[in-house]
């Protein structure tokens, strides 16, 4: 009852006090409460008692007052003191904050966690995002939830706000004593003055500090520079919205605050519109419009449902119909604050056009641009991604959030009333007008106009399609000019002189018109266009760099690369009317980068091309009528690292000379792509010991049947792939692959044999190919009438042949299989999985319980442990979610209690109930050694189902068993192909899946599981239902206890409401990549 009142939403604080007992012989319930507890179940009801147990071990762990260590024992002078702590708590008031909380519940949750992690350390935790994000919220709310249990504490709102005020520090530093010294007034005369005061505050009780809105390094460094003054277990938590400040080397925990989903947003804008968690009838529409503009940002959709609260329809018609024009104002001002903050006009101009026409590009491609436009582009992104106004993605291209690319347009916006007068045209209405009016200016600096765009909002008007050159006559500081669409009459000679990006998409002439100076350019991207030449006759072009025509399918003629010397990247793609490249090419001494992809009809390239030493990628992919390779070339390219000929069929065109080609290339190389190459098992016959540096390669879509012999001395590969190798058998003597490996579509593929047996971190993309049953030191499956006949016996197993196929299941495949029965081999485990519910074998142990506790008892000298057989019966739940269901189905859990040691096991294939059907899983866990099971030995076993209980375990059993001496049973496990030279088995080196020391998780690679369920799975608290012989005190694991043994063994970071287990089983990663993406798109659906 007491307990239950501390639940939020009430803000009650229980406060326990410990009067002439030991808080452990509470939280174990041992000594007199242990012998309370055993007088009241003879009296009360298990349901009851059960209750009061959880509720004492909960009060257990909560700060609270103890006799014995406070006031020397003496029982007056400790009332005193609970009535000042108590006194102290209630003069403390929570901060006014909204009561619910919607989309950030679990990211509060994760710094409650922190907050109450008992830790003596000193703790800095950073919350970081954009404006409007909700930092701000989340910080109260996690303030108001703690700061009773801690001595003293402060939210000090607004740092960077106050810090910019006459005397701000000063009045700063006095909010801070008055709220640690419980509104007692301090006076301060000086900086330094109160820096002493503080000192003295903190140093003598735990407090809880919230820093909000801290903007640069300096007032965090005030922070630091104290860390060591702070009283133990005391905790700071600061906001910002720089993310710079992450990297001082004391910040022990970041947390970063992201967007709302979408189903979050509309609740939360309902709430404001509406009062209720839904949109009233007929808003829906125009409520989801407003969601979508929103994006997520908590402020926008704060801002905007409180102004469209009680408004009819056509109300909310017309706003909807300004924002798309004119951004809301509260919301452009509170975002615009990470602007104005910028250092320098440097990068508030970066910015600028980075909103107006960068987003979304690539970030080497906005630097290629920018650094042409005289700007520090590197640095000024790095200042901007600082200050989180923009973001880069894991494909490097630059991202912004709509509301702040909004707010910077709107900056450009209020530059002028007129269109023509402003820096930069991104509408294109404002760019056609002033085009159409001729009107532009010299203020101009960049343009964007799709005329696609912008009749299709408008009735076409053929007048108006076509607009002259010399409308740009004005423009004379004209650098960003993005055109799609777009047809210009007239000559070129007063257009533009200083553009430095020209990007014209369909671009409509057969050649650029020598009229139009280009001396100033760096980059020009004519994607789509209808030249047949670059430009006719001779010009110099001494700044150009990027040079992209791709898809310019009547481009026959390249121009005279002599004249473009400071060329760096070209880019001819599809450009399917090319037959030769400009000899000229291979003077580019600066050349990096060729992409000749799909040129179907090249025929040859020039043999000066060994001459472009800078060289660093080539695409040749989809040349397929090249009449000759160039072997040479390939010989001297001595910087080449990517190189890339997909669906080049090397041995249909070159059948005599495909090792040949294929020895040519350099050792420089790290990424080969052989796609579609036609490459059988000959092709590797020779020595390619100079490909050793490889770090990606792709051969898929070849017809190998193994793994080419080269592949072996690999020892750096980071990204393999055989994906749709359809006649591959096996790859044996396979290289340990760092980051991704894929086998999907090699519907051959049954065996694969590592070259070592050390374990691997990579994710596997394995697809439905239920044929590839044996990855040695992993896993191995086969059909039971193929088990050893002694594993069938010592399991008690008959009548193999008319036992039914069962559906299997597997977190490695996307679908369910119906098949044979199977037995699976993984760490020294047998399992088998068939339907029925008649366990065959004797089991001494059975409970309908969640375990089952036993010692080991003593046997004849004649006899020796064998090992454990276990059963579970189980079948389908009434309610449960396919896709939910293989994540981490089922597991078995072995205490050895009297050696503190665990293994939790979940099975890597397992069988599907029918409707109505039940099904047993028999395993068999091979424990022959004495270090790991022995006589006299306390063990406890659990079956239970994984988090999302998709199935019931209705019975389970257990098994202990032993052999005579002198009876040759052959060890079964012993008996397989991939089991003898076999480390990773129990008793064996398991000391990669040790989660914390004695704790070993085998069979899940990557799990994200709630916070109590694995707690559950720890502290063994399913034991507390348990048919047992006798039990001795589990070792008190808790998540945060076991913080520090997993940090320093580096298996596991056991942190937040969500824990992430780096444990066993080299294939669970694939399976939550796939049902992760899978989830986060629905979730924002």
């Amino acid at each position: 009852m007491i307990l239950e009142r501390k639940r939020p939403p009430s803000d009650h604080v229980v406060l326990p006090v410990f009067y002439h007992v030991d808080p452990s012989h509470v939280r174990k319930q041992t000594e007199s409460i242990g012998k309370a507890f055993a007088r009241h179940q003879k009296s009360q009801s298990p349901e009851k008692v059960k209750g009061w147990r959880k509720a004492l071990a909960e009060v257990a762990d909560l700060a609270g007052m103890v006799l014995q260590n406070q006031a020397d024992g003496y029982e007056s002078k400790f009332i005193e003191k609970i009535v000042k702590v108590i006194g102290g708590k209630l003069s403390r008031t929570p901060l006014s904050v909204v009561p619910k909380l919607i989309g950030v519940e679990s990211q509060v949750k994760d710094i409650n966690l922190w907050l109450q992690d008992g830790s003596t350390d000193v703790g800095i935790l950073v919350v970081y995002g954009m404006s409007g994000a909700g930092k701000t919220t989340i910080a109260k709310h996690v303030y108001n939830s703690n700061f009773r249990s801690f001595e003293g504490s402060s939210f000090i709102e607004n740092i960077s706000e106050t810090a910019n005020r006459p005397n701000g520090l000063v009045q700063i530093q006095k909010q801070l004593l008055y709220d640690i010294l419980n509104d007692r007034e301090v006076k301060i005369h000086g900086v330094s003055e109160g820096l002493r005061k503080i000192e003295r505050a903190i140093s003598s009780r735990r407090v809880l500090l919230v820093l909000d809105d801290v903007d640069h390094m300096d007032q965090l460094g005030a922070v630091l520079e104290m860390k060591d003054r702070f009283y133990p277990g005391s905790k700071i938590l600061i906001t910002t919205r720089r993310e710079r400040l992450l990297k001082a080397h004391q910040v022990t925990k970041v947390h970063k605050v992201g967007t709302l989903y979408y189903n979050e947003s509309l609740e939360l804008f309902s709430w404001h519109a509406f009062r209720q968690d839904h949109p009233l009838r007929g808003y829906m529409e125009y409520s989801e419009k407003v969601v979508h503009y929103c994006d997520g940002l908590p402020l926008a959709l704060k801002v905007l449902g409180s102004s469209l609260s009680g408004e009819s329809i056509d109300v909310w018609e017309s706003a909807l119909e300004k924002l798309k024009v004119i951004p809301n104002g509260e919301i452009m001002n509170k975002l615009r604050i990470s602007y104005d903050n910028l250092q320098d006009d440097h990068d508030r101009e970066l910015f600028l056009h980075i909103a107006c026409f960068l987003i979304g590009r690539n970030k080497s491609h906005i630097v290629r641009i920018l650094d042409g436009c005289d700007f520090y582009t590197i640095v000024g992104i790095q200042n901007l991604i600082d200050t989180c106004l923009v973001t880069v993605d894991g494909c490097n291209n630059v991202k912004m959030h709509d509301m702040i690319r909004d707010m910077g347009r709107e900056i450009v916006c209020h530059e002028s009333k007129e269109s023509g007068k402003r820096s930069r045209l991104w509408r294109h209405k404002d760019s056609f007008e002033v085009l159409r009016e001729k009107n532009g200016t010299q203020t101009i600096q960049g343009l964007a106009l799709d005329m696609r765009m912008h009749l299709a909002n408008r009735p076409i008007n053929t007048n108006e399609t076509v607009l002259e050159t010399n409308a740009f006559e004005r423009m004379h500081n004209l650098q960003l000019l993005h055109l799609m669409h777009v047809r210009l009459d007239g000559c070129y000679v007063d257009f533009p002189t200083r553009l430095r990006w020209l990007c014209w998409l369909e671009f409509p002439l057969d050649s650029i018109p020598v009229d139009l100076t280009l001396e100033c350019l760096v980059v020009l991207e004519m994607q789509h266009s209808s030249l047949r030449q670059v430009w006719k006759g001779t010009k110099f072009l001494p700044s150009l760099k990027f040079l992209d025509v791709s898809h310019s399918h009547s481009l026959t003629e390249i121009m005279d690369f002599s004249l473009c010397p400071s060329l760096k990247e070209l880019i001819l793609v599809d450009c399917t009317s090319l037959i030769d490249v400009h000899e000229s090419i291979g003077n580019l001494e600066r050349l990096v980068y060729l992409n000749l992809k799909d040129c179907k009809n090249l025929r040859m390239l020039p043999r000066n091309m060994c001459m472009l030493k800078s060289l660093e990628k080539l695409i040749l992919s989809g040349c397929s009528n090249l009449e000759e390779f160039p072997v040479e070339m390939m010989k001297k390219t001595v910087s080449l690292k990517v190189l890339e000929i997909d669906g080049i069929p090397i041995s249909e065109l070159w059948p005599e000379r495909s090792s040949t080609i294929l020895s040519s290339f350099p050792c420089s190389l790290l990424e080969l792509s052989l796609k579609g190459c036609n490459l059988s098992d000959d092709a590797f016959c020779r020595d390619l010991s100079s490909l050793s540096s490889l770090r990606k390669l792709k051969l898929a879509e070849n017809p190998i049947c193994s793994l080419p012999g080269f592949i072996k001395g690999l020892r750096r590969l980071d990204k393999l792939s055989f994906k749709d190798c359809n006649r591959l058998e096996s790859l044996v003597g396979l290289p340990k692959v760092h980051q991704t490996m894929s086998v999907a579509g090699c519907i051959s593929l049954r065996k694969i044999t590592p070259l070592s047996p050390e374990p691997w971190s990579a994710t596997y993309m394995v697809d439905d190919n239920w044929n590839l049953v044996e990855w040695e030191y992993s896993y191995k499956l086969e059909p039971i009438d193929r088990v050893d006949v002694e594993m069938i016996k010592l399991l008690g197993l008959c009548n193999l042949e008319s036992m039914p196929a069962i559906r299997m299941d597997s977190p490695l495949f996307s679908r369910s299989k119906v098949s044979r029965v199977q037995g699976l081999y993984q760490y020294g485990i047998f399992n088998t999985f068939f339907v029925g519910n008649e366990v065959p074998g004797r089991f001494s142990y059975k409970s309908t319980k969640s375990s089952i506790s036993f010692s080991v008892p003593l046997l004849p000298s004649s006899h020796k442990i064998r090992g454990l057989n276990i059963f579970a019966t189980y079948a389908n739940e009434e309610n449960y979610d396919e896709y939910f269901r293989n994540r981490i189905p089922k597991i078995i859990k072995v205490s050895n209690k009297s050696k503190g040691l665990k293994w939790i096991y979940c099975p890597l294939f397992y069988g599907i109930p029918g409707d109505g059907e039940d099904m047993i899983w028999l395993s068999h866990w091979k424990m022959e050694s004495e270090t790991i099971l022995q006589c006299g030995d306390q063990v406890v076993v659990s079956v239970m189902t994984g988090p999302n209980k998709s199935f019931r375990i209705k019975e389970f059993g257990v098994e202990l068993m032993q052999e005579h001496q002198n009876n040759m049973m052959i060890n079964t496990q012993h008996n397989t192909e991939s089991d003898p030279n076999d480390p990773f088995v129990i008793g064996g080196d398991l000391s990669t899946w040790e989660l914390v020391p004695g704790i070993y998780c085998l069979g899940f690679k990557v799990a994200i599981v709630e916070e109590r369920w694995f707690n559950r799975l720890i502290m063994d608290a399913d034991e507390g239902d348990t048919d047992k012989e006798g039990q001795e005190d589990e070792p008190d694991y808790t998540i945060e206890r076991t913080k520090a043994a997993a940090a320093a063994s580096n298996n596991c970071g056991l942190r937040g409401w969500k824990v992430l287990l780096t444990a066993a089983g080299l294939f669970f990663t694939l399976a939550l990549v796939v049902r992760s993406s899978i989830s986060q798109k629905k979730k924002r659906q």
